[in-house]
């Protein structure tokens, strides 16, 4: 082949990579630039998050969808952010005892900021309560009046024993109080008779003495009766008395704080059962009578001695003036999002109450907006049923998890609380398709996606948009500016990030870095702007950390441990061009594509699918090819050929069809049995017209190969064959640019097989004549024939054996 055709399909270095003209960007360096306020081409997904955020329907809450390190989750904060301060603050609520069932705690609701000032004043109010209830015992009134009521209630009983005393004695009996009780004694001439007098009774006069008897006992139990009545009339007049007296105590406190909340019927009902509660059990507020071991949890169920069921448990509280709340949760957890109720240890009990219960993110961005990240909540056990049922019931129930199994010894089952909240989870998109798929209420729940592009199309408006924000991250980050160079060549790498002439990346995670890392090599240097050189210098410092199995691999193809030659024509062997994708950092490897052709009825035999190394990708392409060989050459006779196909030295699985090119060109060569260009590698997948297909990694192939090449020493033809659909994506490192320019290396862009095919071996593909026959000296003649031969090899051998087994 000629110089000119070679130059036909030769890509000019100014189609290589984009470049970006500093002189029009139009400044000196950003510190003349007003920083960016906004966010850079993602009008799509600025669209569905206002509309998601602002509709108050329900089951509109946001999926935002979109790969990392596309700002997704800062314009999510920043919209919610500026939306949540034109909302008005929701209320705060409170958890209080339950005086009917403690084990089910009532849930209160007070405007934003009033939570924390009830817990004060009910703290204040039982402190107060505290002090002054005892005193009143003491006072010289209550006293008096007490010891009053115990002389009244004594002179009663007195006057009741002087009453049976002087009835006993009427009839012949003595009435003593003994330390066993009351007894009867028989009397004679006034004196208590002696046991034997009592014996020398007859028995008339003891039948009598014991009827006597058993009629005053009858009237001893009534004594006692009377006695046990006034007992209990002067406990109840003496605890009425009390009562009364706290009452008043009380109310005198009391009424200045239900005024207070006389606009919240639930607060007044609240503290009306406070009242009920403290006037009931006003003893709690006295001194014990005697030492008792203070064991919480051992002590009566709902009486506590420390008086805690009189405390208002705030679990959620807001300023008057914050807005709507916005919480971002980066733990998930059950407990981190519904809530939980916690214990606490004494004396090796465990106990716990109303007060212990906490609220989760749910509650606390109750009004306002919630922002979760969907795998780390699909990860968390329950979670993701826990948020589905808040948001399906618009109501938070604090329960704990073991409760689930069986297990919860927590004993409190507290009042659901309603809530109102917008919930966007940010995640990938395929876990918003696998949701969409296989989780039936995700679609009702989520009813919002918000897509987050990856690049934008490029244009000058762009280019100071990205200028921008490379001047606001060097303001907030105290970071020295960029001169125009600079940001000319930042904006180069978002071309290559992009993997297109015309758009622009919008992963500005990595753009950020980028710009981070300028900065610090221009510090190192003492420069108080940062150039262009430092951005080259930040892009190959950060290749180089990651670049070593790649610089392992280009040793071994230099050293010839991986064999790969780069001079020379082969027949049936390609270079062939893959791509190595480590975490973050990709390149590319050249490696050598065999075929082998003979005569048989096999068809086309790939070695990686027979030793199950073919993924379904290439095992596609390789079937392409045979499809393409029998639409080319299956005309007058039939097909037969047998071919093996592999990639030498690969011993991990082969996935993508980007070697079909490559491997056709590896089969045509052996059956034509012209030698292929070895300083030539060659990209692309090819359909079954023979039309070359764009590929992915073109920029890291061409630059492995360049790499190989390099390192054995450029010799002025080296070049890499791509598909000419591939010229868009092209962004190639300065380093391959600049010998492109010098002449040392060649990019050329195809779009037929036959085009690769000239370039690969210098000889025309050759085109059919109108009887159906290629040119005898074109590689489709060469290969017609051969397979022509291979046919009648076959016929022969296959019509030889039916004439043997005829013979037998």
């Amino acid at each position: 082949m000629n110089a000119d055709v070679m130059d036909k399909f030769k890509l000019p270095a100014s189609m290589l990579a984009p470049t970006v003209e500093p002189s029009r960007l139009g400044f000196a360096d950003t510190s003349e630039l007003d920083p960016l306020d906004d966010i850079i081409g993602q009008e799509r997904a600025v669209e569905a998050l206002e509309f998601g955020l602002r509709m108050q329907s329900a089951g509109f809450n946001l999926y935002v969808s979109g790969p990392a390190g596309t700002g997704r989750g800062s314009l999510v904060r920043q919209m919610v952010a500026r939306l949540a301060q034109s909302s008005p603050a929701p209320p705060d609520w409170c958890y209080v005892n339950n005086f009917h069932d403690p084990t089910r705690p009532i849930c209160l609701a007070l405007p934003a900021g009033q939570g924390r000032p009830l817990m004060r004043n009910m703290a204040a109010f039982i402190d107060g309560l505290r002090r002054e209830i005892p005193a009143i015992f003491e006072t010289k009134k209550y006293l008096d009046a007490k010891a009053k009521l115990i002389e009244e209630t004594e002179g009663k009983k007195k006057a009741l024993f002087r009453d049976l005393a002087e009835l006993c004695r009427e009839r012949g009996f003595g009435f003593e109080e003994t330390p066993i009780g009351f007894g009867l004694v028989p009397l004679r001439a006034g004196r208590p008779m002696t046991e034997q007098e009592i014996e020398a009774l007859s028995d008339e006069e003891q039948r009598e003495l014991t009827e006597r008897r058993k009629t005053l006992e009858s009237e001893i139990r009534e004594f006692h009766v009377r006695v046990h009545t006034l007992d209990h009339e002067a406990e109840q007049r003496l605890h009425e008395m009390d009562r009364q007296l706290v009452a008043n105590v009380l109310d005198a406190r009391f009424q200045p704080l239900r005024d207070r909340y006389a606009d919240l019927p639930a607060v007044c009902a609240y503290l009306d059962e406070v009242r009920k509660d403290v006037i009931a059990n006003y003893k709690d507020f006295l001194p014990r009578e005697s030492p008792v071991l203070p064991i919480p949890g051992l002590e009566p169920p709902g009486r506590r001695s420390d008086l805690t069921r009189y405390q208002v448990n705030v679990v959620v509280e807001h300023k008057a003036d914050s807005g709507a709340p916005v919480v971002d949760e980066p733990h998930p957890t059950y407990a981190n999002l519904v809530g939980k109720i916690e214990r606490k240890a004494h004396l090796g009990v465990m106990y716990t109450d109303f007060t212990e219960i906490r609220a989760g993110a749910l509650l606390q961005a109750s009004g306002g907006f919630l922002i979760l990240n969907a795998l780390d909540v699909l990860r968390q056990p329950f979670s993701w049923d826990a948020l589905k049922r808040v948001i399906k019931t618009r109501s938070v129930k604090i329960e704990d998890p073991s409760e689930f199994f069986g297990l919860s010894t927590a004993g409190l089952r507290p009042e659901s609380i309603p809530v109102d909240v917008k919930v966007i989870l940010v995640g990938p998109p395929i876990i918003y398709h696998l949701l969409q798929a296989y989780e039936e209420d995700f679609s009702k729940i989520f009813k919002v996606k918000a897509d987050f592009d990856i690049d934008v199309h490029h244009d000058e408006h762009q280019e100071r948009q990205y200028a921008r924000f490379i001047a606001r991250l060097c303001r907030d980050e105290q970071l020295p500016h960029f001169t125009a160079d600079a940001v000319a060549e930042v904006l180069r790498e978002g071309f290559r990030l992009a993997e297109r002439h015309d758009r622009l990346s919008l992963r500005f995670s990595q753009i950020s870095d980028l710009v981070r890392e300028a900065a610090f090599w221009a510090k190192q240097e003492g420069r108080s702007l940062v150039t262009q050189a430092d951005v080259e210098t930040a892009i190959e410092r950060k290749r180089r950390r990651a670049n070593l199995p790649e610089q392992w691999i280009q040793d071994e193809i230099k050293e010839g441990t991986i064999l790969v030659d780069l001079e020379g024509e082969v027949v049936g062997q390609v270079n062939g061009l893959s791509v190595h994708q480590l975490g973050d950092y990709s390149f590319g490897r050249p490696c050598r594509i065999t075929a082998r052709t003979f005569v048989g009825t096999k068809g086309l035999i790939d070695i990686q699918r027979e030793a199950e190394l073919a993924g379904h990708i290439h095992s596609k392409g390789v079937m392409t090819l045979a499809g393409f060989l029998a639409g080319k050459f299956a005309g007058a006779h039939p097909f037969a050929l047998s071919a093996s196909l592999t990639f030498e030295q690969t011993y991990s699985e082969v996935e993508g069809d980007s070697a079909a090119v490559a491997e056709l060109a590896a089969v045509l060569s052996s059956l034509a049995d012209v030698p292929v260009r070895q300083w030539l590698a060659v990209t692309g997948s090819v359909n079954q017209l023979g039309e070359v297909q764009p590929i992915g990694g073109v920029n890291e192939k061409i630059e492995g190969f360049f790499e190989s090449c390099k390192k054995r020493g450029l010799m002025g033809r080296h070049g890499v064959i791509i598909p000419a659909r591939n010229t868009k994506h092209l962004s190639l490192r300065r380093e391959v640019v600049d010998a492109v320019e010098a002449g040392t290396f060649a990019v050329y862009g195809v779009n037929t097989v036959e085009e690769a095919l000239e370039l690969l071996t210098g000889i025309p593909a050759g085109e059919r004549a109108p009887d159906g026959d290629y040119p005898p000296d074109s590689i489709y003649g060469r290969v017609a024939r051969r397979l022509a031969e291979m046919a009648h090899a076959v016929a022969a051998w296959s019509g030889s054996e039916r004439l043997e087994a005829a013979k037998e």
